[in-house]
C-alpha cells in the first residue's frame, strides 16, 4: 500500500478547508476541488493563444464546432426484453434521436445468463437483457447497423457484445467496415468506481487491448473504448480527481496498446472520452475545456503522436444522475436543463441528458421524451449553438481551465511516480481518494454546508412521488430464461463446444480473442458460457475492500 501513504500526502484538501461553493471565495468547491474566487482579473490568466479546431483544442476539436453540425443527441435506453427496448429505440428515432446508446442489464453486464441463480430477480430490471446473438438480432430489428451509429454501455462482457454486433452484421452483410459506435470497454474505471468485473485488472487490460486491436484491423469506423469519468464522478470523486483519474486510464490504455505494437497514429483517433457534468455550472464548462487540452499534449509528448487526429479528443457527456433527487423530482428538468447547457458550452461531441424519474425507476417514455427535448431546445431555441467556445477568453474560464489542468496533472505525476495506473488501482488508491470525497461530501450535505434544493433547504411539505414511473412486470425474466435455454436446444452443439474449446485456447495463448469469440457468439454460445471462459482462464477478481 505504498503508492495510497505515498499519494495521500499530498491528496486532496483537509475537511475545514473544504466549504460550500455558493460562500467559497477562496474556499475549495466540494464538487470540483479548486479554489473559487469572487472575481477575476486578466492578472489570473495567460491569454489563450490558439482559436477553435487548433493543437491543442482548448476551445473544441473543430473550426466551426456546433456551426457544421450539432452534436449527436443519444439517449441511453434499455429495459425489459430486446423487444421492449428495440420499440424505445424505434420511438426515440422518430423522435430526432440521433444515434443508439445500449443499456444493459446487470446478469448482462456481468456476464450470466438469466436462467443463472445470480440473475433472479435482476433481468431486464435496469437495462435490457441480452444473453446471445438472438437477443441482440431483436434488439436491433428494423434498423440498419451500417446506417446508425450505436453505443453499447458494458465493460467486462464488452468483448462478447461487440462480437455479437459484429456476426449479426456479418449475418445481415453489412460489410464490418461500415459499422460505427463505441464500446465502452473501460475496464480500469470499474476496478476505480463501478465494481462491475469478472477478472483481475491484468487479464481484463489484456481484452481491452484485443478489441483496441480488433477494431483497429477490422472496424475502422468503431472507437473501442470509451475512457469514461462518468461513473468516477457519480461515485463520488469531485471535478478534478474526475479529470485525473480519467486521463490517466487513458494514458494506461494508449501504453498497453503501444506495448502491443500498435501504432498511436492508428488507433488514437478512434479513441473518446465521456465525462460527466454536474451542477458547478463554469467549472464543469473549465473541466472539459482542460481535458482536451491534457489530452493533447499527452499524446503527442508522451506518446509522440504528430497528428492532429490522433491528439484531439472526442467526448461524450451525460447529465449528472446522482445530482437528481426523489424529492421533488419536476426539479430535475431545471438541474438537467443547466448540465446540459454546460456541456453544449464546452463543446462535446454527443450528450445524454438524465429523465427526471431516474431516481425513481427506468425512465418512462414521457420522461425520456422531455429529456430529448431539452436537447432540442438549446439546440434550436437558445441560439448558444452558433458561437464556438463562447466563454473563450473570459478571465473566469480561462482560470478555470488553468487550475483545473494544474490540479489535475498533479494527481496523474504521483500515479505515474507510482508505477501507473494499474499499479495505483491495484493499490487501491483513487478508490480511497475517491471514498474520502465521497464521505466529505455527505458530511457537508447533512451539514447544510452545501445546498440541495427540495432536499435540506425548500423542502416545503411536499411528499412522495407525483410522476408516474415505468413498471417492469414479471414476466419479463421468465420470458428470457425460456429464450436461452431454447436457444441452447435449439443450436449446433458440436459447433459450440468447438467454438468455447478455441476460445479457451486463445485465452491460454498470446492470440487476440476477438476472433474465436465472434465464432463462439455467431455459433450461439451464450453470455455467461463466454465468460465462464474468462473465470475459469483468468480467475475471479474480489474487490479488496471486502476480503
Amino acid at each position: 500500500m505504498a503508492i495510497v501513504r505515498a499519494v495521500s500526502e499530498v491528496g486532496i484538501k483537509e475537511d475545514s478547508e473544504l466549504t460550500s461553493p455558493s460562500c467559497g471565495e477562496a474556499g475549495a468547491s466540494l464538487l470540483s476541488g479548486i479554489g473559487v474566487h469572487a472575481e477575476y482579473t486578466a492578472d489570473d490568466v495567460d491569454a489563450p493563444g490558439e482559436g477553435p479546431g487548433e493543437y491543442p483544442f482548448t476551445r473544441g476539436i473543430h473550426r466551426d464546432m456546433y456551426r457544421g453540425r450539432t452534436w449527436t443527441m443519444r439517449q441511453f435506453a434499455g429495459f425489459g426484453s430486446a423487444r421492449d427496448t428495440n420499440r424505445r429505440f424505434h420511438y426515440l428515432l422518430a423522435q430526432g434521436q440521433q444515434g443508439l446508446s445500449t443499456a444493459f442489464d446487470m446478469p448482462t453486464l456481468m456476464g450470466y445468463d438469466p436462467d443463472s441463480p445470480r440473475s433472479l430477480g435482476e433481468v431486464g430490471r435496469e437495462g435490457v437483457s441480452v444473453a446471445t446473438i438472438d437477443d441482440l438480432d431483436l434488439l436491433f430489428e428494423g434498423i440498419d447497423l451500417g446506417a446508425v451509429t450505436t453505443s453499447m454501455t458494458v465493460n467486462c462482457t464488452a468483448p462478447i457484445l461487440l462480437a455479437m454486433y459484429v456476426a449479426l452484421a456479418d449475418r445481415r452483410g453489412i460489410p464490418r467496415a461500415r459499422l460505427g459506435g463505441t464500446l465502452q470497454n473501460d475496464m480500469l474505471k470499474e476496478f476505480i468506481a463501478q465494481k462491475e468485473w469478472i477478472s483481475p485488472p491484468a487479464p481484463s487490460m489484456r481484452l481491452v487491448t484485443d478489441v483496441i486491436e480488433f477494431c483497429s484491423n477490422e472496424l475502422p469506423r468503431w472507437n473501442p473504448v470509451s475512457i469514461s469519468g462518468y461513473h468516477i464522478r457519480e461515485a463520488g470523486a469531485t471535478a478534478v480527481q474526475e479529470l485525473a483519474f480519467t486521463l490517466a486510464d487513458g494514458i494506461g490504455y494508449v501504453q498497453a496498446a503501444v506495448d502491443r505494437g500498435l501504432d498511436p497514429e492508428v488507433f488514437g483517433p478512434r479513441l473518446s472520452f465521456f465525462f460527466n457534468v454536474h451542477n458547478d455550472f463554469l467549472q464543469e464548462i473549465a473541466k472539459i475545456r482542460a481535458a482536451r487540452r491534457m489530452w493533447a499534449s499527452i499524446m503527442r509528448d508522451r506518446f509522440g503522436a504528430s497528428s492532429d487526429r490522433a491528439c484531439l479528443m472526442r467526448t461524450h457527456a451525460q447529465t449528472s444522475g446522482v445530482s437528481l433527487t426523489a424529492q421533488q423530482p419536476l426539479n430535475n428538468v431545471a438541474r438537467v436543463a443547466l448540465q446540459a447547457l454546460a456541456a453544449v458550452l464546452a463543446g462535446v461531441q454527443s450528450l445524454h441528458t438524465n429523465s427526471l424519474d431516474e431516481t425513481l425507476a427506468l425512465p418512462s417514455e414521457e420522461a425520456a421524451t422531455v429529456a430529448l427535448r431539452t436537447q432540442q431546445i438549446i439546440a434550436e431555441e437558445t441560439g448558444v449553438a452558433a458561437t464556438v467556445d463562447p466563454f473563450g477568453g473570459s478571465y473566469a474560464m480561462e482560470a478555470m481551465t488553468d487550475a483545473m489542468e494544474s490540479e489535475a496533472n498533479a494527481i496523474i505525476e504521483r500515479i505515474d511516480q507510482a508505477g501507473g495506473i494499474l499499479a495505483a488501482v491495484e493499490a487501491g488508491y483513487p478508490q480511497q481518494e475517491i471514498a474520502e470525497s465521497a464521505w466529505k461530501f455527505q458530511k457537508a450535505m447533512e451539514r447544510g454546508e452545501y445546498v440541495t434544493v427540495g432536499v435540506n433547504a425548500y423542502s416545503g411539505e411536499s411528499a412522495g412521488s407525483p410522476v408516474e414511473t415505468l413498471d417492469l412486470g414479471s414476466e419479463v425474466e421468465k420470458n428470457q430464461v425460456e429464450r436461452v435455454i431454447a436457444t441452447r436446444a435449439s443450436r449446433d452443439a458440436s459447433r459450440a463446444a468447438s467454438a468455447l474449446a478455441e476460445l479457451g485456447q486463445a485465452a491460454r495463448s498470446e492470440r487476440n480473442m476477438m476472433p474465436p469469440m465472434v465464432e463462439a457468439v455467431d455459433a450461439c454460445c451464450s453470455i455467461g458460457e463466454i465468460s465462464d471462459i474468462f473465470r475459469c482462464e483468468f480467475g475471479v477478481y474480489s474487490d479488496p475492500a471486502w476480503t
